[in-house]
């Protein structure tokens, strides 16, 4: 039952961690666009 003690808040704050990390990054626009780089790959570019 010790243990309940140590994993219940660790869970919170890694779960907390990773919430802040994904609006952090969310709000830098990093989701803007989903599709280009997934296109651009097809693309042959001249060097």
């Amino acid at each position: 039952m010790n243990i309940v003690y140590l994993l219940v808040p660790t869970a919170l704050l890694l779960g907390f961690g990773f919430l802040v990390a994904f609006v952090w990054v969310a709000s830098r626009g990093e989701y803007d666009d989903l599709e280009t780089p997934a296109h651009r790959i097809l693309l042959d570019e001249e060097s």
